[in-house]
């Protein structure tokens, strides 16, 4: 813990030196891009410091800094998806297996009935995120249902990150650390609200056949009818 909290004293630094920059900007954007599918990069604590900065200094622009997190976000989070989509599951030795298999199903059960929770909540945990938006596409999750989900999220988690950076700056004591635990947290209550009016109106079974269609297991039915009964 003394390490992590280290760590992000130091990034902050470094963070509120290049404030003043233009440069600050396409930082920001490749920051919360790679973000999306390479997880050390700790978006989050650049986004939070950024509105922190913005809050006490006027640098950067915050109704600019955070579209341009959001839109970074958006398409890291479809990159990944995209990558698992290319991969698959089939070309992955250990998913292959009777246990691998096991695993990928479950995975794809879970997706079609907790699409919005998994995606939208995963969006708050580093490494999370890029867990689930890569099996999302190398179990078949429908990508136009995931574009909607991660754009969801992305809105949310900027703007969330944003009110975290604000009262990181008025209340937490420019804790970067707690605000990111905050951020976690609040997360994932974000998407089981999300997931709760998303119920509502989705088609789990039509969703969990259309994964199927598009991304089949081998022996599929078997697996799904004795060893995941």
């Amino acid at each position: 813990m003394p390490a992590i909290t280290a760590f992000l004293q130091q990034l902050e630094d470094v963070i509120l030196e290049m404030a003043a920059s233009l440069w600050i900007y396409p930082a920001m954007f490749a920051s919360a891009f790679i973000d999306g599918f390479f997880p050390p990069v700790p978006s989050e604590s650049v986004l939070v410091t950024l509105v922190i900065s913005s809050q006490s200094t006027g640098q950067p622009l915050w109704w600019l800094i955070i579209p341009i997190a959001g839109i970074g976000a958006w398409l890291g989070d479809n990159l990944a998806y995209v990558l698992g989509r290319r991969v698959g599951t089939d070309r992955i030795g250990l998913l292959r297996s009777r246990r691998g298999r096991k695993a990928v199903a479950w995975a794809r059960r879970a997706l079609a009935r907790r699409g919005a929770v998994f995606i939208i909540a995963a969006r708050y945990i580093p490494v999370g995120r890029v867990a689930v938006n890569m099996t999302a596409g190398a179990v078949g999750y429908p990508q136009r249902r995931f574009m909607t989900f991660s754009a969801i999220a992305a809105v949310l988690w900027c703007t969330y990150s944003a009110l975290i950076g604000v009262a990181a700056a008025e209340v937490l004591g420019h804790d970067p650390l707690l605000a990111m635990v905050v951020g976690v947290v609040g997360g994932g209550l974000l998407g089981l609200l999300v997931d709760r009016v998303v119920q509502l109106f989705t088609p789990r079974e039509e969703v969990l056949e259309e994964m199927r269609e598009q991304a089949p297991l081998p022996d599929e039915q078997p697996v799904e009818s004795s060893e995941l009964a």
